[in-house]
């Protein structure tokens, strides 16, 4: 089967959209399906023997790091050449109407994936009043698709609240080899911890992105004495968190990939998101095959992965931040609740594979290809 996937980031971005992609991607080419990828411009033209066509891009105002890519007439041209049995367009926005246009135009089958809460993240840039439109606009673009793909219940549930039909689930997926509580690093700890490998280290992985909330883990580091804070990623809100950090325990690490960050998650103490804009929260699911205990956010697809008291511990994100300092307190003070709680999130990591994930999105292809699902109007 033959696959052109649009997608409005790509790599060398680091995100966990690109992390689901570059796996899915990976997994589709070993099973003997031909991929082509349609990203703004990144560098690279291919990867694990797919096609990268890099579209010319500028960065977003409001987020620097990501490039909008407008479609053009030659993308028209590379897909006739690629001849595609279907066409997936992951978070329909700009470049996605191009493959839209082409499903439609040449009669190919047409999935979507929904991976970014856009319209959250609207209220967090001071652009809350456009929410019902940026809707209407989803609901626009991803009616067009035989299958509208999301990464947790939750979501499922908010895109049919706002009128987007034939919704289903992707599985989540995690790389279990590569997250491994076996990486813990008293070298990697020292680095996070500004060589203070003895003091309680809280980590954070992720974009360094207003939506993220990062500001609300700081009453957190200051009910616990002599913790230290880890931030792993950047982002364009990096300036404004140094300056809300200042005076703290807290280390800007910037980007770890690869086995340093699997070192990262098994090395520290607690994982601490409190994100409420997340569709599904990969990062979780990686600290937690590494073994890393997670504070998290009761919100969008969270509850999905962790179960508060089991795997994890879940706090109310709309109510005082006492109860994730409770949370946090509990799990760094309580060493064999702590050791339960690690082994039951490898536990539940094991239990997702990107191969089996890439085999639901193979089969949910397959029944499109075939007219198992209904075409859209």
């Amino acid at each position: 089967m033959r696959i052109a996937l649009f997608t409005e980031t790509f790599l060398p971005k680091v995100d966990g959209i690109v992390t689901r992609l570059s796996h899915t991607v990976d997994h589709l080419q070993r099973n003997g399906d031909s991929v082509m990828v349609i990203a703004p411009e990144g560098g690279i033209t291919e990867y694990k023997g797919a096609k990268v066509y890099g579209v010319t891009g500028f960065p977003l105002p409001l987020y620097p790091e990501l490039k909008m890519a407008l479609p053009r007439p030659a993308i028209g041209y590379e897909l006739e050449k690629f001849q595609p049995h279907v066409i997936h367009v992951v978070n329909p926005a700009v470049l996605g109407l191009a493959g839209i246009f082409h499903s439609k135009t040449h009669n190919i089958p047409l999935v979507a994936s929904y991976h970014t809460h856009l319209p959250q993240y609207l209220h967090h840039y001071g652009l809350g009043m456009l929410e019902g439109f940026l809707w209407e606009l989803l609901k626009a673009g991803h009616n067009q698709a035989a299958l509208n793909l999301c990464t947790s219940t939750a979501m499922m549930e908010e895109l049919t609240t706002h009128g987007i039909e034939r919704v289903n689930l992707w599985q989540r997926g995690v790389d279990t080899e590569l997250f491994h509580p076996d990486l813990v690093s008293s070298e990697m700890r020292s680095r996070l911890s500004q060589n203070h490998p003895e003091s309680h280290l809280l980590l954070y992985v992720g974009r360094l992105g207003a939506e993220k909330e990062i500001e609300r883990i700081k009453p957190i580091l200051e009910a616990i004495p002599a913790a230290r804070l880890a931030l792993v990623g950047d982002g364009p809100h990096r300036q404004a968190l140094e300056k809300h950090f200042a005076g703290t325990n807290t280390n800007f690490v910037g980007y770890l990939t690869g086995r340093d960050l699997g070192s990262a998650f098994a090395s520290a103490d607690a994982f601490i998101f409190p994100s409420r804009t997340e569709t599904l929260g990969l990062v979780l699911l990686e600290a937690m095959a590494a073994g890393c205990p997670v504070v998290a956010a009761r919100s969008g697809g969270i509850p999905d992965i962790v179960t508060d008291g089991v795997n994890g511990y879940l706090f109310e994100p709309e109510a005082d931040i006492q109860s994730a300092i409770t949370a946090t307190v509990r799990l760094l003070e309580q060493k064999q609740e702590r050791e339960i709680i690690r082994q039951n999130a490898r536990q539940e990591a094991e239990r997702w594979g990107w191969a089996s994930a890439t085999r639901q999105l193979q089969d949910y292809y397959q029944k499109v290809l075939y007219s198992e699902y209904p075409k859209a109007a």
